[in-house]
C-alpha cells in the first residue's frame, strides 16, 4: 500500500550513515482517550533511521509497535512529541512511503496485476505507465504466471507477495512493514525473509519492521529495537553486525545465537518471556 507520491529525496550518498536521519522520533507520546478513561499506548518514544537502514522493532503483544509505525506514516496523530521524516514534520503520510501490513489486504475481485496497479490508480498516476513494473515486480517475487489469477486462487504467502509488490510499484524510498509474515507457515516466512533481504539490498531501501519473531529481526536487520509495555517504550537498541547477504544458515553460527539470545534475554528481564 502506498500513502503518498513518491518524492525525490535529499541525495545522502556522501553523508555519513550515522549522521543522516531520514527518520527521526523525538519525545513521541501516544495516549487514547474513551468514556473509561486515558490509556497511553506510547511514553517518551525517541530514535533515527538512517537512510537505506533497515530496523526492526520487536516486543511483546500490546507494546505499541504498530502504534508507533501508524505514526511514522501518518496515520496516527501524536499526543506529544515529533516524528519528521525527510526533515519534514509528519502531520499526514509522508512522501515516497510504502507500507505492507499483516493482512494482505487484497481485493478478490480483482486480478493479481490489477491489485498491484490500485496503487497508481489510488495516486492518481497514468495506469499504463505502471503495467511493465507492476510485471516485473510480480516476476521478481514469483508471481509472474499469476498476474491474470485472482487473489482466492493464491496461497497465503503468494497473496503477502502481491501486496509486497503493491507497496513497491512507485519504488519508494521508504517502507513500512506491520508483521507482514506473522500469519504464514516457517518455510514461507524463511522464503520471503530471503526474498525481502535480496530487495532491500539491491534497492537499499529505508526499511521500519515490525515483528514477533526475534530470528526474523536478527536476519534482517542492521539494528533491533526491544520495546516493553505499560506505556510502551524502548529499552533496548542493538546493533546487528552480520555479514551480508546473509544466508538461512548463518542462523546456525554463533554470533546470531548471541544476538538472539541477547533479545530473549531482555524480554526475560522485562517479563515478557519466562525464565523457564
Amino acid at each position: 500500500m502506498i500513502l503518498a507520491k513518491p518524492s525525490p529525496l535529499p541525495d545522502s550518498a556522501n553523508i555519513p550513515r550515522a549522521a543522516a536521519k531520514h527518520v527521526a522520533v523525538r519525545g513521541v507520546g501516544k495516549t487514547y482517550r474513551s468514556t473509561r478513561g486515558a490509556f497511553t499506548a506510547l511514553a517518551d518514544i525517541s530514535f533515527d533511521v538512517a537512510p537505506g537502514e533497515f530496523v526492526s522493532i520487536v516486543g511483546p503483544s500490546g507494546c505499541g509497535k504498530s502504534t508507533i509505525l501508524k505514526c511514522v506514516a501518518g496515520l496516527e496523530p501524536v499526543t506529544s512529541g515529533e516524528i519528521r521524516v525527510s526533515g519534514e514534520l509528519v502531520t499526514s503520510p509522508p512522501a515516497d512511503l510504502g507500507v505492507v501490513f499483516q493482512r494482505d489486504l487484497l481485493f478478490d475481485w480483482r486480478s493479481v496485476l490489477d491489485n498491484v496497479l490500485i496503487t497508481a490508480e489510488f495516486l492518481r498516476l497514468p495506469r499504463k505507465d505502471y503495467v511493465g513494473r507492476a510485471q516485473e515486480l510480480l516476476a521478481l517475487f514469483g508471481l509472474g504466471e499469476f498476474a491474470q489469477r485472482f487473489p482466492w486462487e493464491l496461497s497465503g504467502g503468494m497473496r503477502q507477495r502481491a501486496a509486497i509488490c503493491r507497496a513497491l510499484l512507485t519504488n519508494p524510498k521508504f517502507l513500512l512493514m506491520d508483521e507482514p509474515f506473522g500469519a504464514l507457515d516457517a518455510l514461507t516466512r524463511d522464503e520471503l525473509n530471503i526474498e525481502l533481504q535480496s530487495m532491500w539490498l539491491a534497492d537499499q531501501k529505508t526499511v521500519i519492521f515490525i515483528t514477533h519473531g526475534i530470528s526474523e529481526a536478527v536476519f534482517l536487520s542492521d539494528r533491533v529495537l526491544i520495546m516493553d509495555r505499560n506505556p510502551g517504550r524502548i529499552v533496548k537498541e542493538l546493533h546487528i553486525d552480520l555479514p551480508r547477504p546473509r544466508p538461512l544458515a548463518i542462523r546456525e553460527t554463533a554470533e546470531f545465537a548471541r544476538y538472539s539470545g541477547t533479545i530473549r534475554q531482555v524480554m526475560t528481564d522485562i517479563g515478557a518471556l519466562r525464565a523457564r
